[in-house]
C-alpha cells in the first residue's frame, strides 16, 4: 500500500532530521536498501551462472546427459535471477518502486488495485472536504 503524500512528507522530513542529526549513519542506513540487495542478488546469480557452466562441461567430458542438462537449467535459471535482478535494482538517487515517481516520465500502466486505489483515496478525500 503506497503512502499518502502526508506520510511522505513526513517520512521525508524524518530522513532530512536524521541526516541533520548524524550524517555518518544515515549514510549507513542508506546503502543497505532494495539496491544493495538487488546487486547481491545479480551477483549471486552470476556465480550460479558460473556453475552452470561448470556442470554443463563436466557433463560433457564426463559423457553424461542428466549432469550437463542440470548445468544447463542451473544456467538459465540463473540468467533469468540475473536479468530481472537487474532490471528492478533502482538507479542512484531514484527512489525504489512503490515510491513517489515524477510526473515527467509519464503516466507508467497501473495494476487494477493501484487504480481501485486511488479512486477510494478520491472519494474518501472529497467526503472529508464537504
Amino acid at each position: 500500500m503506497p503512502l499518502s503524500e502526508h506520510e511522505q512528507r513526513m517520512l521525508e522530513q524524518m530522513e532530512r532530521a536524521l541526516y541533520a542529526e548524524d550524517p555518518k549513519f544515515a549514510s549507513a542506513l542508506e546503502g543497505s536498501g532494495l539496491r544493495t540487495y538487488t546487486r547481491r542478488r545479480v551477483y549471486q546469480a552470476v556465480a550460479g551462472f558460473l556453475v552452470g557452466i561448470a556442470l554443463l562441461m563436466a557433463g560433457m567430458v564426463a559423457k553424461q546427459v542428466w549432469l550437463s542438462v542440470v548445468g544447463f537449467l542451473v544456467m538459465l535459471g540463473c540468467a533469468v535471477l540475473a536479468v530481472t535482478g537487474w532490471r528492478k535494482a533502482p538507479k542512484p538517487g531514484e527512489q525504489p518502486a512503490g515510491g513517489q515517481q515524477p510526473r515527467s516520465q509519464g503516466r507508467q500502466r497501473r495494476s487494477m488495485m493501484d487504480r481501485i486505489e486511488q479512486r477510494w483515496q478520491r472519494r474518501r478525500d472529497e467526503q472529508q472536504g464537504q
